[in-house]
């Protein structure tokens, strides 16, 4: 996995978000992206190899590190975080084949007289695209599938390990033990420390998700009124009937 050309196609598509969503992106990335590269391999890094069972028998202790630990943490903070980042690549996408459209339409019209012709496409390329029409619905989705994957995500951490507290201690009964055996885990409250904080970040990134959905149907919401309005004082007998689609347009 490449972070750094994962973080340079979501900063493309962060050219195109709201604040709260270049907030979004600084916290995942300063927060969670470099923490778990620096910090997760030296505190995860033993996870199966100092998990000790008071038993000899072989096997026994595979099957009981299976039971208690069926996902490595990292390896379900780093699916996480690849789909949590994944549906910003749909604004990616999209202004990409917004981009390529208009290059070619521009192309036709500056290529007889325009002498500065890739600086125009240039700049083109680097515009910042207002977030209306079938931009703010593929960004909308794009939020809502960010806030669902943390969502699922997060319930999934909870259900699979009963818990964000790493227990210094578990038993197991499992075939092949030959009777209740005592596994230890290692280092289980810097585990448990690490683990509180990926969830809280987790939530905090939540929290920003579901406040830029309200702050994108609040905006749409006033851009429909305010033009209702407008086009009213204009034209008093313009009918004011509710269209939703007019909310973006």
């Amino acid at each position: 996995m490449s972070w750094p050309a994962l973080y340079a196609q979501l900063v493309g598509a962060n050219r195109h978000s709201t604040s709260l969503g270049k907030i979004w992106l600084s916290v995942l990335f300063l927060f969670r992206v470099m923490v778990l590269m620096v910090a997760a391999e030296t505190v995860w890094g033993d996870e199966q190899s100092d998990f000790v069972c008071n038993t000899l028998q072989p096997g026994c202790e595979n099957v009981c590190y299976d039971q208690f630990f069926p996902m490595s943490h990292i390896r379900l903070w780093c699916l996480q975080l690849v789909f949590v980042a994944a549906p910003t690549l749909l604004v990616s996408m999209y202004v990409a084949y917004r981009n390529q459209g208009d290059r070619k339409n521009f192309y036709f019209l500056l290529h007889s007289y325009s002498k500065n012709q890739e600086e125009e496409l240039e700049a083109l390329k680097r515009r910042r695209l207002p977030i209306t029409g079938p931009l703010w619905w593929t960004y909308l989705f794009s939020v809502a599938a960010k806030l669902l994957f943390e969502v699922g995500f997060m319930y999934a951490l909870y259900v699979v390990y009963d818990g964000f507290r790493m227990p210094r201690l578990v038993q197991c009964d499992q075939w092949p033990c030959p009777n209740l055996v005592d596994c230890f885990i290692s280092r289980p409250t810097e585990k448990t420390i690490f683990t509180v904080f990926m969830a809280t970040t987790s939530s905090i990134c939540m929290v920003l998700n579901g406040a830029e959905l309200a702050y994108l149907v609040t905006k749409a919401i006033a851009r429909f009124f305010s033009r209702t309005l407008r086009i009213g004082v204009i034209n008093p007998y313009y009918p004011r009937h509710f269209n939703i689609g007019s909310w973006v347009i």
